[in-house]
């Protein structure tokens, strides 16, 4: 990586006013808790690491891969604590993944069926991205020297 392109910042001392703050996990309300476990599970290659568990159900799980994490609630659908949206819950939201190689991503979720787009350059990364079945968008993206708006043209 050069100085113009982006990367994930490097270690914080806990003295400095920033180093209390250590990681930002997205935190996903799901309709279909078993659904969006076999998409992240595997489609992705996150592995769940904590759970709740509440009246015989999963209805929260934290999933890893790699550095990353992201964190899975499943709605209520009945009684005093139902908070079913109305419409696709991940609709406008997008969260950016940094990774080493964001092709060899792209060729693994292919290969498991997912619909991940072919990568492209923008901002001197290759992108590639899949939807979740709730609609939040998913981008997987790694440093490249390659021009902007150049598309992967490999299998």
């Amino acid at each position: 990586m050069n100085a113009t392109t982006p990367g994930p910042p490097g270690p914080v001392a806990a003295n400095e006013p920033d180093g209390n703050v250590r990681q930002a996990v997205p935190f996903f309300w799901v309709r279909d808790m078993e659904v969006s476990l076999r998409f992240y599970v595997d489609g992705l290659g996150f592995r769940r690491t904590n759970q709740w568990i509440d009246g015989g159900r999963l209805r929260w799980c934290w999933l890893e891969r790699g550095g990353a994490a992201v964190m899975l609630q499943e709605f209520r659908t009945e009684g005093p604590h139902r908070n079913l949206a109305g419409e696709k819950v991940g609709k406008g939201v997008s969260i950016c993944f940094l990774c080493r190689d964001a092709i060899a991503l792209w060729r693994e979720f292919t290969a498991k069926g997912l619909p991940a787009r072919r990568p492209f350059v923008g901002n001197a990364l290759w992108v590639t991205e899949v939807s979740d079945p709730d609609g939040y968008h998913l981008c997987f993206e790694s440093p490249t020297d390659a021009p902007e708006e150049t598309v992967f043209e490999g299998n």
